[in-house]
């Protein structure tokens, strides 16, 4: 059974039973207040009929009835009408004598000179002895009795008491009264039934259908959640689980594509060699090199390859294992001023011996700190630094080291006079394998993977590297690396 179907029965049922509680409880006020058990309908007149009076009215009426039925020339005695009429007056009702269509006797303070022309007609079987009757604004419950004069005229004594206009009104309106009330709790319930329906089966049809979605593998929607009640707190937790799950999907289709590509760029760089190391064997097996001068260049071609193959095997899989985080960092606080002065030192006469001039402005202060995995630094440096040596080919050969801290981080600049990068190969410079020549010759491009590895060891230390560069202006290499909050400092 269906949400809607449930909410529907359940409304309905409360409805039905509020209405039957209420219909009871008045069926069981109607039989305490009036002893008898008769229909709700007629209760408001029930009640007015059978004791319109007070108690005293009531035995006051009860002796004048005694009187018309057995003595009903009495009634006809002034003096003795009087004192039952000043009795009644003491309980504020009236006493009225009619004979045929005329006023026999008549309480001074009835205001109501036209009374008998609104008096019920005569009823000599006295059934329905107790009512209540309206003149003009005036309402008026009376207790009659119907009976013979000794002449045979009809009689009737009338226990008049006035009534209160608003009890009346209210006796009047009680039908519709009830009538509204059924109507409005027939109302509320359509109306609840509608809003709950609105706020809760539409919500969840709404992520039925989303699931049917995900099911079909259509992640390109958005399930929008309006208020914040549980149902909209798990339409939002759908949201972001639907969002969690797309950015899974493109990651794995990202991972898929970048699986293609990496064994595609495998496969060229180790072919290339590979093909070169057969056809050096294939040559010396055919007695190509047929003196010692051919034979060791033949030798030095296949040692050559087959060390570009190890060294592309060793980057490959430093690369794996560091896109993977299964590559440990050692961190330690050090002095990054004095680490790249030392490295810069050090390579300075190597550059020399390739006519290429190192220049240096480092800042070697204790703001120069960082928290760092000095091997892995070095692999940085060591690879920016091969990278600027390989495409070298300006006059004077210059490679520029600046090292200053900022407030939050340290930047790093390596700018050398190169040839410099085009700006739309730029973006892609750290992605792995890429190289700016569609050849993809390893004279011109290395392996590819240096880049990258230098920018998933930068990652790793929490800082970022982006590269400057315009064509026949030189590259600059920037790396900012968060500093250390220790004070201690460490001389390297």
């Amino acid at each position: 059974m269906s949400i809607r179907v449930r909410l529907l029965l359940s409304y309905t049922c409360i409805l039905i039973v509020t209405i039957v509680l209420f219909l009871a409880a008045a069926l069981l006020f109607v039989v305490a207040v009036t002893g008898d058990v008769r229909s709700v309908k007629d209760f408001y007149k029930i009640h007015y009929s059978v004791n319109p009076l007070s108690k005293q009215e009531e035995t006051i009426f009860l002796d004048l009835k005694y009187l018309a039925k057995n003595e009903p020339d009495s009634l006809l005695d002034k003096t003795l009408l009087d004192q039952y009429n000043y009795k009644l007056r003491a309980e504020q009702a009236e006493l009225f004598i009619r004979k045929e269509d005329e006023q026999l006797y008549s309480s001074l303070s009835v205001k109501q000179p036209e009374l008998i022309k609104y008096l019920p007609d005569y009823e000599m079987e006295n059934n329905a002895i107790r009512d209540t009757l309206q003149i003009g604004d005036h309402f008026y419950a009376y207790a009659k009795f119907d009976f013979y004069f000794p002449d045979k005229a009809k009689g009737s004594v009338l226990v008049i008491r006035e009534r209160s206009p608003f009890a009346e009104v209210v006796r009047t309106l009680l039908p519709i009264f009830l009538g509204v009330l059924f109507i409005v709790l027939l109302l509320m319930n359509m109306l609840l039934y509608y809003f709950l329906t609105r706020s809760i089966v539409r919500p969840l049809e709404l992520l039925r259908k989303s699931t049917e979605r995900i099911k079909e593998g259509n992640l390109e929607f958005e399930l929008h959640a309006d208020g914040n009640d549980e149902i909209s707190r798990l339409s939002e937790a759908f949201e972001d689980m639907r969002g969690k799950l797309k950015l899974s999907v493109e990651k794995q289709l990202q991972y898929e594509q970048n699986r293609k590509e990496l064994i595609a760029n495998i496969t060229h760089d180790l072919k290339t060699p590979i093909t070169s190391i057969k056809a050096s064997i294939e040559g010396i097996r055919d007695g190509v090199p047929d003196t010692k001068q051919k034979m060791d260049r033949y030798v030095n071609t296949i040692l050559t390859k087959a060390d570009d193959m190890d060294q592309l095997i060793d980057e490959l899989f430093l690369y794996s294992k560091l896109d993977l985080k299964q590559l440990p960092f050692t961190f330690e606080t050090i002095n990054l001023g004095h680490f790249i002065q030392d490295y810069a030192e050090d390579l300075q006469f190597d550059l020399q011996d390739l006519g290429i001039e190192l220049e240096w402005s480092i800042d070697t202060s204790s703001a120069s700190r960082v928290l760092a995995d000095r091997d892995k630094l070095k692999r940085v440096l060591v690879n920016i630094m091969d990278n600027c040596v390989k495409y070298m080919t300006s006059e004077p050969k210059r490679i520029e080291i600046t090292l200053k801290p900022e407030t939050d981080f340290i930047s790093l600049a390596i700018r050398d006079n190169g040839p410099g990068i085009s700006e739309e190969a730029v973006p892609f410079i750290f992605e792995r394998f890429f190289r700016e020549d569609l050849s993809r010759s390893r004279q011109t491009g290395g392996s590819g993977l240096g880049l990258a590895i230098t920018k998933q060891i930068i990652e790793g230390h929490n800082g970022t590297i982006h590269a400057q560069s315009m064509l026949g202006a030189g590259t600059s290499i920037i790396i900012q690396l968060p500093r250390s909050k220790q004070q201690e400092d460490t001389d390297d």
